[in-house]
């Protein structure tokens, strides 16, 4: 599908559908910017569910000179869009690297959300404890080491700040390799806050569950320290879509272990990818590894719930 449309043309049009009471027929067949198809998913989201980990990208804010992605503007009316599409009402708005350790745009967008979004932020030591407390009051939950776009923070970073924020109540959030995962086990015992892992760990799909950064992570959930982020299952996948069986196996073994430790998220506007994955798929991957409801339920509403703080109804 081409993302090649003019914004101006479906931000007007996104706006007369959610102002004309057009409702779920508007809803069935809508195009969203950096997101493939225009199905709504098959599995109904439940209410209050949180789309746990997804970017926003604005020109008005500079970016990093050391930036390796760089994506086209990802807004706050079009991530709304993907909202309306797939029947969340929760986000999380994760840092990206391509501003480094501004974090502006990412307050800027939980201010356009307002109290049922939450933030991630990323900063490094310099960071003081009067800015922490200022984000906290802003929505911002946790810290992000982005090892893979890697320039904002490094892993001699990670235990003096993690045991900065860990008084706030938040976490610390690493986006790294397999391998990387598997290399620094020990230091991974020594965090003080609670660890999220993106996107499955990164864990390769031919590899799966018999790689080592499973067994590292596993245990970490199963000693209550730790949650993965059912995300990005096209990356890493030697499968691919539609199913992503390989990296599907992957989720289900964290399920296995802690279905209670498990997040999901889109990673829009799924900025590694040229060819933008359809969310409302994504969504629907997650009936299949969690053919349960009650446990799809706890996966996309009473997890976010607890790690971030949201309230019991969203006001």
């Amino acid at each position: 599908m081409p993302h090649n449309w003019d914004r101006r043309t479906v931000l007007k049009a996104a706006a007369a559908a959610l102002g004309s009471g057009l409702g779920a027929a508007a809803a069935r067949a809508q195009v969203v910017p950096w997101s493939g198809g225009m199905e709504r998913p098959k599995l109904q989201a439940p209410a209050n569910a949180a789309d746990c980990h997804h970017h926003i990208y604005d020109h008005r804010f500079p970016v990093a000179p050391t930036a390796v992605l760089r994506p086209p503007d990802a807004l706050v009316p079009e991530y709304k869009l993907l909202q309306q599409r797939l029947g969340t009402t929760r986000n999380v708005v994760v840092q990206p690297s391509t501003y480094g350790i501004d974090n502006r745009c990412m307050l800027d967008a939980l201010a356009q959300f307002g109290p049922t979004a939450r933030g991630v932020a990323v900063v490094n030591t310099g960071v003081t404890d009067a800015e922490l407390q200022k984000m906290h009051e802003q929505g911002v939950r946790g810290i992000r080491f982005n090892l893979v776009q890697a320039g904002a923070t490094s892993l001699e970073m990670l235990e003096p700040l993690a045991g900065r924020v860990h008084d706030l109540g938040w976490h610390v959030q690493l986006h790294m390799l397999a391998d990387q995962i598997a290399g620094i086990e020990d230091l991974l015992h020594r965090v003080l806050a609670p660890i999220v892992f993106d996107h499955m760990a990164r864990i390769p799909g031919d590899a799966g569950v018999k790689h080592p950064a499973f067994r590292v992570v596993s245990g970490l959930i199963e000693d209550g320290r730790a949650w993965v982020k059912l995300s990005g299952a096209y990356m890493d996948s030697r499968v691919g879509p539609p199913s992503y069986a390989d990296r599907g196996a992957i989720a289900k073994g964290f399920i296995s272990v802690a279905a209670e430790r498990c997040l999901w998220g889109t990673d829009w506007p799924h900025p590694t990818e040229k060819v933008k994955p359809d969310d409302a798929h994504l969504l629907d991957l997650l009936a299949d590894w969690v053919p349960e409801e009650t446990i799809r339920d706890r996966i996309l509403v009473d997890n976010p719930a607890l790690l971030y703080g949201f309230k019991a109804s969203p006001t």
